[in-house]
């Protein structure tokens, strides 16, 4: 069925339907309250619009759409559009199914079309907020799927950001705009923030057992925020403003990071006390309150720890705010992967042989065990400095059969390591269905994950 087609048939089973406002709204003024003025109601053939459909907008359009919600997905990369059509996304096994229905569901349609924002009571912003190879934000996406979201908004919307990112980018980019164009956050719109909570490749917790939270630029706004959350969350936790929203998320994901760098120096100072870090953690782990553990490993990647951060941090620096301890825990971070290289150099010493010439297997590149997702992932960067090394390189990963060799090539995944006769093995991802036996009989193994048994050829990192 042709988009437009779509679009008519399913304005024509909705036209005796409305979405309307509540009976109230706030008129939105920076810094200010304002009187409450009555709304209008707004007749819309989407219930709910997702601007981005990656790792997060996939799955959220998904679980909306399960709800019994008509979903709008609309991505600008036709590519991306092309893969979920044909059901090669990258998802938990229990969205693939979602999937399938969705995608003979009627009221769900996937577009690149941006002016079929306007025939969407919600909109909801999903696309990814990096930083630069200079660890500076770089809000060239979130700022383009904004400004689209301005353009497009009509009366009686409600617009809502879950892309992470700086403290005040919801009044930044959606609120002063919106105004600015005569429609009144709290009046004629709603204007609102949730973190989202997506967790690739785990499926512990189902989309809809995920408390959220969410705030408003008004109280009105977080409160229809909360009515379009509730109806897919369980549970919604509303904070005083879209700011308190934009700052929790920054605490999560800064949390975790300080943690994380906190476990890599724990992993150091075991391994100089000559004892294992894990025998630590997990010993600490027993206490039932006050400890929660965190496991050392290569580095992070994705685009939550290694990036989140940094927004902080580079709001911080205008304010001439330092912040110490979130500081040196991206720095340490940021040091791992070369950390690791280092420890492949001494090992190969140890065994009379120089980095240079020397066969590396990497096993494992995503950013985590058993998705397919390569961003930031610290294998990256330590293929590219053994690569520069002089180190012949390699990988396996079924996960990800290409990736970049740091030099603008592209490596290809071993189907079978455990015949590359490797001077060392790396084993940096550790997927659930990979098969690791061959290991036994590897000549050397640096072991990242901190998971191996031990073993004479084993080193921990």
């Amino acid at each position: 069925m042709a988009p437009n087609t779509k679009v008519k048939t399913l304005k024509k089973q909705v036209a005796v339907e409305s979405h309307s406002l509540p009976a109230e709204a706030v008129e939105w003024t920076e810094g200010t309250a304002a009187r409450a003025i009555p709304a209008q109601d707004q007749v819309f053939t989407f219930d709910v619009a997702i601007v981005g459909l990656g790792y997060v907008g996939l799955p959220t359009a998904l679980a909306i759409n399960a709800s019994g919600r008509r979903v709008l997905g609309l991505d600008v990369s036709e590519r991306r559009l092309a893969v979920i059509r044909e059901q090669q996304a990258d998802l938990l096994d229990s969205d693939k199914e979602r999937l399938k229905t969705a995608l003979l569901d009627p009221s769900f349609m996937l577009t690149s079309d941006l002016s079929l924002l306007a025939h969407a009571a919600a909109v909801v912003v999903c696309v990814p907020t990096p930083v630069d190879e200079y660890l500076v934000p770089d809000l060239g996406i979130l700022r383009a799927a904004c400004a689209s979201v301005v353009e497009y908004a009509v009366p009686g919307q409600l617009l809502m950001l879950t892309s992470t990112t700086y403290v005040g980018t919801t009044r930044d980019l959606l609120a002063m705009p919106l105004a600015a164009k005569g429609l009144i956050p709290g009046r004629d719109v709603y204007v609102a923030f949730s973190p989202e909570r997506i967790n690739p490749g785990v499926d512990s917790f189902s989309h809809e057992d995920v408390p959220r939270v969410v705030g408003g630029v008004t109280a009105a706004c977080g409160e229809a925020a909360e009515r379009l959350l509730s109806a897919s969350t369980k549970l919604v936790h509303v904070v005083p403003s879209a700011d308190a929203a934009e700052m929790t998320k920054l605490v999560e994901n800064t949390f975790r990071a300080v943690n994380i760098a906190l476990a890599n120096e724990f992993a150091q100072i075991c391994h100089e006390l000559d004892m294992e870090v894990m025998d630590v953690i997990n010993a600490a782990a027993t206490k039932p309150y006050g400890f929660m553990p965190f496991t050392p490993g290569p580095g992070v990647g994705g685009h939550c720890i290694p990036c989140d951060p940094h927004y902080l941090l580079w709001q911080l620096r205008k304010a001439r705010v330092t912040a110490p301890v979130i500081e040196q825990a991206m720095i340490g971070i940021a040091g791992r992967p070369h950390q690791v290289v280092e420890k492949a150099r001494r090992i190969l010493s140890e065994r009379n042989h120089g980095l240079a010439g020397a066969r590396v297997m990497v096993v494992g590149v995503a950013y985590k065990p058993d998705v397919e997702d390569l961003r930031e992932s610290p294998a990256l960067e330590i293929i590219a400095e053994l690569i520069a090394d002089g180190a012949e390189v390699a990988y396996s990963d079924p996960w990800c059969l290409t990736a970049p060799d740091g030099r603008g090539g592209t490596l290809i995944s071993n189907p079978a390591p455990q015949l590359w006769e490797a001077d060392l093995v790396i084993l940096h991802t550790r997927h659930s269905q990979t098969d690791l036996d061959w290991l036994e009989n590897a000549t050397a193994v640096l072991d990242t994950t901190y998971r191996l048994p031990k073993a004479d050829n084993v080193t921990r990192l």
